[in-house]
């Protein structure tokens, strides 16, 4: 984007975490009962392990920037917060599914174990504490460092390693409970969040803008998906081809997405911070760095304190390189630490 930037208030940065690791705390500031993101084991050889989180919280903690987060651990979320968005039923299912001892949830990518249920709900309540954080103005901004991911999650259907729709979720949430009018949700991952998409593709209230590689799983993302109804042209797909690298995202966001964002006047904006178009993923064929998530997140950061009041939650989707998903959130954490101080040099 041109210009210059704007001044960007430099305020408490939250983390979120699902665990009882050194250092972690309850909303109330006791040890709340949240369940570790380990729990939710998907077994050998499936991407979205447990290591994944551990992978970022190690990282952070060498780099010296867990010392500058509010780090607290993720309450669990209550049926009435998952059924912001899900049925009751389908809720109901996915429990009474895991507590059976199934292997897996709707398909295979979606395996779950004992404690998967518990982790999802710690995924979903973190995801809300820290929009109720942020609103508050407790805090300028939030990274949700917790699993499993949310954004190919259907309203009645679990799907891409995803239970609930957790970016759905903390929409609904500030709309109804905050009193928030216009919510938009960025989302970068690899792959299109096709849940969220479908989710909201009705609703004019909210604007979906996504940046994925395309053709690619779960198959939709594509540029006429643009909204159905009321909610058309409120809906944005920017597909970018595989191969595609740190030049062709940041050109598409900082002049097509963010713009459109901008326009669109949210309260509150949600990130589904996919770090799986590093180069080194495995499930991808697209070339960022870390450099570019940290581009991208000081960009928008910019768009959020111009129309949003600067509420931004951050929540973790992809990432399955533990090199590559390590690098990434560094550089989306220092970012969103530093908004103004680039120290990552990316070629646009």
């Amino acid at each position: 984007m041109s210009g210059a930037r704007p001044v960007v208030a430099r305020g408490v940065v939250g983390l979120v975490v699902a665990g009882r690791g050194p250092g972690g705390h309850g909303p109330s500031g006791s040890r709340s009962l949240a369940h570790t993101s380990d729990g939710h084991e998907t077994g050998p050889g499936h991407p979205e392990r447990p290591a994944r989180v551990r992978a970022v919280l190690e990282r952070l903690t060498e780099r010296g920037l867990m010392d500058e987060l509010a780090r607290v651990d993720a309450p669990l979320a209550s049926v009435d917060d998952l059924a912001l968005v899900h049925p009751r039923a389908y809720v109901e299912r996915v429990e009474a599914t895991i507590r059976r001892g199934a292997a897996y949830v709707d398909s295979p990518d979606s395996a779950v174990s004992a404690g998967s249920f518990d982790a999802a709900r710690a995924a979903a309540g973190g995801a809300l504490f820290a929009a109720d954080q942020v609103i508050a103005g407790a805090w300028s901004s939030a990274f949700c460092a917790l699993r499993p991911p949310g954004h190919h999650a259907e309203e009645s259907t679990a799907m891409g390693f995803c239970l609930f729709n957790n970016a759905a979720i903390v929409a609904r949430h500030v709309q109804r409970r905050h009193g928030l009018a216009r919510v938009a949700i960025v989302d970068w991952d690899v792959h299109h969040g096709n849940g969220t998409q479908h989710l909201f593709e009705r609703d004019p209230s909210v604007f979906y803008a996504s940046l994925h590689q395309y053709p690619h799983f779960p198959g939709t993302g594509a540029a006429n998906e643009r909204g159905l109804g009321a909610g058309e042209g409120t809906t944005l797909n920017l597909p970018q081809h595989a191969g595609s690298g740190n030049r062709e995202w940041l050109r598409a966001f900082e002049s097509v997405l963010l713009p459109a964002v901008e326009a669109f006047a949210p309260d509150f904006i949600v990130l589904s911070a996919g770090f799986d178009a590093h180069a080194l993923d495995p499930l991808s064929g697209t070339e960022l760095d870390g450099a570019a998530f940290a581009a991208l997140t000081q960009s928008l950061v910019d768009v959020a304190s111009r129309s949003a009041r600067g509420r931004l939650v951050s929540l973790l989707e992809g990432g399955y390189s533990l090199a590559g998903l390590a690098e990434s959130a560094e550089a989306h954490v220092a970012a969103l630490l530093r908004p103004l101080s680039n120290t990552f040099e990316v070629d646009r």
